[in-house]
Order: structure tokens, then C-alpha cells, then sequence
């Protein structure tokens, strides 16, 4: 049994919204957990990492001091409750820093494995110094069919990204060191053969991705699968479901029979929206185990009704409420806490297709942030512009991941709801002609449309929106007839392709050798995107969020800018589809320039607008 991407949802509740919710949580996964146990004589139960962060609960207890003398931080209680065999880490335990992931690991009741990540390096892996223990083999005994017992060992080895180094740069920079995923199975798996294991199991907090291996591959886990040793595979980190048709047609991939090179695997969802399931038939050979047969499936906790509304196919554990009874009530006391107000609605359902006001709060916070710390520097006097991106645009996390803030009181929750990430502020300084990059990565978002088609679809759905950086400060137009410079992961595509034009700065074009001072944050300044290589000229060690919080009390009430500083250039006879929450049919006012029409909902509970360009 396995959970992937939990991200700290150890209850069905979302303290954005302040309200329960049937897509999510630990706690309900708990129950498909005792519904497995109790149809199994053998089992164990992991964790394939992102534990940590990813909500306000994860935040709070992230806090000095909230998990001081002995105290075990709420997913662990609710994890240790359950009875968790192992775990590894993921990428994203890595954003509150290396100290506090050791101390809060303290509290674990299982062992947490990692393979590839080192304090030091040696020659050869096996002389790495990792930061963790690299597997664990567990003793167990077997009740075969007649009920009779037999001894096996079992062996867990863990795998994370290795651009963890890149993507927590701020936090592991000269801390610790990556390997190579297919590096270092291969230098452990034939070391835990020889210490006996009788069948590896390998959790790879790394999505399925291409067959062929390449050198530091962040979705490695289909030739992590072919290497010989490995007996079944726990994939996670992409928020995807597999066994399912979302994987049909890769190689090595059997997306029907939930095997990757021939080995049973699975890919349970996030934020516990699923259990995923491996049985596997042994047949004792000599004094061998064999595994003989195999079945994959990832079992969900909550389906989507014919109305397009989530409900729930099972009720909570009460002994995993119970675990985190203190610790929610802790929780919901910081997310109500009053914050200021605003005088417009902020909401991130038409994010994609004009600015934000949302997004444009975080941003003016940024800058004005920024712009005393740069006083007596050798950047004072540089134009401060200000990059961000939305986070919530529906996905898959579906129609309930948006930001939706009404208009009058604002509480800690909807700045959390703002920003949900625990970045730091960062500042680059870069040239006219280093924007215009940034600004023509970002548009790869958009689909290239054929001028004089209708309702073509607006949204590559290969490229995060949280690369969706735009730049505010600068007004410019997109053109979407034009090929993309870009891909979505940020290397060149053509380069004779451009997307932006008019771009300028104060009504004036801008000029490619002048020099600008960019509000950013510590992820984006490690590289991650392929935005820029330009080193920070300042790194902020306060979180984004808590500079929010500070503009919301100084600004409010809350106003929205004058006018959209970015736009599509027009395209007459030409209409573009795309999708958002049914909720944004109440913020068609806000956005009536764009003049959409409503074309229904869709059968995965979003409702599709065309706009016409």
C-alpha cells in the first residue's frame, strides 16, 4: 500500500477556503488503508515523500519552536497512528530547510530512506555519506495460503529528484549533494541482494517519464524500473494517477496492467487522493522468493458526481482525526486571524486569459519590498519591476484549485491562498533584452493559434502556470499566431520565433541594453524554468508570504490597477477555448471586456469559455 504527495493534507479540509472538502486527506485514505489490511494476510505501507509542505497546517508547524521538546509534527502523528513500514523523501521537503527536516524527523516511528542524496560524495555510492540511511530491509514473516509461516526480507530504497540542489539552492547549497537516480540504484540495489533481500521495492519520488536514460533525469522511474533487482516500483511526484489512460502509448509502459518495463507500479494521485495498490503472488523457489505474478491499482477516495461535484467514497478514520485534533484547531486559529481588506474580489480564474488582480498584489508587494533595500546600493536609482506567476488555475488539482477572495475583510488564509509556496524574495538585475527572454518563455503557455479558425484551444497543458511569470511594471501584447521561442521546459525552440510585442516601460519601448532590478523569488533565481542564469544581486531570507501580509495591512483597502498592463493581439474571425471553475461565472462582470461566452460544463466538473480574439 502506498501514498505519494501527501503535501501535510492530513484531514479533508481546505483551510484556504475554510471548509471541508471530500477530495482530499490522510485521513481518508486511512480508511481505503484499513479496507486493504483487512483483505491482505501480508502487507506493508509507505510513503513515496512530499510530506511536509504543501498547506497551512504544513506551514504553521514549520514555524521555530512549534515542534520543540519532543513535540512530532501532525503528519507524522497521523503517519505514525497508521503504522507507515517506510517512507523517503521528495523534493518539496526540502523548502523549510535542512535543520528543521531533521528535527521533524525525529518524530517519525518508521524509517525514512534516501539513497541519492549525500553529505558527502565518495568514488562509488556505496562510499557515499548520505544524508539518510540509502534502504532499510525489513523483517517480516509470510502466511502463505495454508497459513503456514515464512521469513522474508524486504527491501525499500528511496529516491528524490537530484535538482533538489537547484530547485532549494538557498537552503542545500554546500549542504548536500545529488546523484544520478539510475546512479544510485545501481550502486545500492546489488548491495542489498548481497545483505539478503529477498524483493526490492523502490520508492521514486520521480515521475514516469521517457524510456531512455539520460544523466540527472528528474521523472526517472521507467528505466529506474528496467534495472534488474528491483521487483516492484512506487512512482509519485507529478500528481498524476497510474495504473490509468493518462499513460497509454509511452514505452515500457503498460498503462492497463500498471506495469513500467514488465514491474508492477503505482502512482496514488496527491494530497491523499488515492491508495495505490500492489499485490504480488511469491512463490518460494529453493530458497529463492520469485515473483510470479503481479496486479497495480490505484484506489481513489472521492469521484466526481454527474452534477460536476466531488463526493466522498469513504469517511475519515476518527483515529487519524483524532492524531491532529490539536494541531487543525491550531491551524484554523492562525488561518482566521484578520489581515486587512480589499476593496475588489481576487480570484484566479481568468488568470491565464488577462492580469490578475490576484497575482498583481503579490506582485506590487514584492516591489515594494524591495525597493528600500536597495537604498545606498549599487542598484539604487534602477526601475524595480516585479515577476509572478499564478499558482491556482484549476490542473490537476481540478475546478476547486483557484484562488477566490470576496471583497471586505481578508484573513491570513486568503494570503496564504495568494501565495501558497514558502519562497523567499529574490532580485536580479537584467537587461531590456534579457526580459523580453523572460516574457517570451513565459507566453509558452499558449498554444499557437491558425488565424480565421474558431474555438481552437488556448492552453498548452504541458506547461505549468506556475511558470506563467509575468512581469509587472511593463505593458506589452501577445501575439498568438506566432510559434513559441520556447518549451516548456525552458530550452530554446526557435529562434526566430516572438511572441511579444510593444513591450515597453512607462509608455516608452522598451530599451534592450538598459538595466532593471527584477522582484523574484529564490526559485526562479536558482534557474528553475531556464528563466534566467543571472546570479541574485540580493536574497531575502523572508518568505513571500509574510511581505504579502505586510502589503495588505499597509494598502488596504485593496485596489485594482488602473488598467491590464498585457493583452492578446487582436485576431479577428478567430475564437480560442479555455477552461476554468464553474464558481468564475460570478466574476464575468470583472472581466466583461474580454466578452466570453459561456460554451457549458465539462464532463471533469470545469465549464469551457470561448473567447474571441
Amino acid at each position: 500500500m502506498a501514498t505519494t504527495d501527501l503535501h501535510a493534507h492530513v484531514l479533508p479540509y481546505d483551510y484556504y477556503a475554510d471548509r471541508p472538502t471530500p477530495t482530499l486527506g490522510l485521513a481518508r485514505t486511512a480508511s481505503l488503508i484499513a479496507d486493504a489490511r483487512a483483505g491482505a494476510a501480508n502487507s506493508l505501507l509507505v510513503d513515496n515523500g512530499d510530506f511536509l509542505q504543501g498547506n497551512p497546517m504544513g506551514d504553521l508547524f514549520a514555524q521555530p519552536g512549534l515542534l520543540a521538546n519532543g513535540k512530532v509534527h501532525p503528519i507524522f502523528a497521523a503517519m505514525n497512528r497508521l503504522g507507515y513500514d517506510a517512507a523517503t523523501l521528495g523534493n518539496h521537503e526540502f523548502n523549510y530547510g535542512l535543520d528543521f527536516l531533521m528535527s521533524a524527523l525525529r518524530g517519525t516511528a518508521f524509517p525514512v530512506i534516501s539513497a541519492n542524496i549525500a553529505i558527502r560524495q565518495g568514488a562509488h555510492p556505496r562510499k557515499d555519506t548520505t544524508l539518510l540511511r540509502p534502504y532499510v530491509i525489513l523483517e517480516r514473516q509470510l502466511a502463505d495460503g495454508a497459513g503456514t509461516s515464512h521469513p522474508i526480507k524486504i527491501g525499500v530504497i528511496g529516491f528524490a529528484p537530484p535538482q533538489i540542489v537547484q530547485w532549494d539552492r538557498n537552503h542545500l547549497e554546500g549542504r548536500v549533494t545529488t546523484r544520478d537516480i539510475l546512479a544510485a540504484a545501481r550502486g545500492w540495489v546489488p548491495e542489498m541482494r548481497e545483505a539478503g533481500c529477498d524483493v526490492i521495492i523502490a520508492l521514486s519520488h520521480s515521475g514516469i517519464g521517457p524510456a531512455g536514460a539520460s544523466d540527472g533525469m528528474e521523472n526517472a522511474s521507467t528505466p529506474l524500473a528496467r534495472l534488474p533487482g528491483i521487483d516492484a516500483i512506487v512512482t509519485g511526484h507529478s500528481h498524476l494517477v497510474f495504473p490509468s489512460p493518462a499513460f497509454a502509448g509511452l514505452a515500457d509502459v503498460d498503462a492497463q496492467a500498471g506495469t513500467i518495463a514488465g514491474k508492477p507500479a503505482v502512482m496514488a494521485g496527491f494530497w491523499g487522493s488515492h491508495l495505490g495498490l500492489i499485490d504480488l503472488l511469491l512463490e518460494r523457489d529453493g530458497t529463492a522468493w520469485q515473483v510470479i505474478a503481479s496486479t497495480s491499482e490505484a484506489r481513489p477516495i472521492w469521484q466526481r458526481g454527474a452534477d460536476g461535484k466531488p463526493n466522498a467514497l469513504v469517511a475519515s478514520d476518527p483515529r487519524v482525526q483524532a492524531s491532529v485534533a490539536i494541531e487543525h484547531a491550531a491551524t484554523l486559529a492562525s488561518v482566521r486571524r484578520p489581515v486587512g481588506r480589499t476593496a475588489l474580489a481576487l480570484n484566479t480564474y481568468f488568470a491565464l486569459v488577462t492580469p490578475s488582480p490576484a497575482v498583481g498584489v503579490v506582485a506590487a508587494a514584492q516591489a515594494r519590498h524591495l525597493a528600500p533595500l536597495l537604498r545606498g546600493t549599487a542598484h539604487d536609482g534602477l526601475p524595480i519591476l516585479s515577476a509572478c506567476a499564478p499558482f491556482k488555475t484549476g490542473g490537476r488539482g481540478g475546478p476547486e484549485n483557484f484562488t477566490d477572495i470576496p471583497r471586505g475583510d481578508m484573513a491570513l488564509r486568503h494570503a496564504a491562498d495568494m501565495y501558497v509556496y514558502p519562497n523567499t524574495l529574490t532580485a536580479l538585475r537584467l537587461t531590456g533584452a534579457e526580459v523580453a527572454e523572460w516574457l517570451e518563455h513565459t507566453v509558452g503557455i499558449f498554444a499557437r493559434i491558425t488565424p480565421g479558425l474558431p474555438d481552437q484551444p488556448l492552453i498548452n497543458p504541458d506547461f505549468p502556470s506556475y511558470n506563467f511569470d509575468l512581469i509587472h511594471g511593463l505593458t506589452f501584447r501577445i501575439d498568438l499566431a506566432q510559434r513559441s521561442r520556447y518549451h516548456p521546459d525552458g530550452s530554446l525552440a526557435d529562434t526566430n520565433a516572438r511572441r511579444i510585442t510593444g513591450l515597453a516601460q512607462d509608455g516608452l519601448a522598451l530599451n534592450p541594453e538598459a538595466e532593471f532590478i527584477i522582484a523574484s523569488n529564490n526559485f526562479r533565481a536558482s534557474g528553475n524554468g531556464g528563466f534566467t542564469t543571472a546570479p541574485p544581486v540580493l536574497c531575502e531570507t523572508t518568505h513571500i508570504r509574510d511581505l504579502l501580509l505586510r502589503h495588505i495591512a499597509h494598502a488596504s483597502p485593496l485596489t485594482a490597477p488602473a488598467t491590464p498592463f498585457w493583452r492578446f493581439v487582436p485576431m479577428p474571425g478567430t475564437s480560442v477555448t479555455f477552461a476554468t471553475a464553474p464558481a468564475a461565472r460570478q466574476h464575468l462582470p470583472d472581466v466583461a471586456h474580454l466578452r466570453l461566452t459561456d460554451l457549458g460544463d465539462t464532463p471533469d466538473g470545469f465549464v469551457r469559455f470561448r473567447l474571441a480574439l
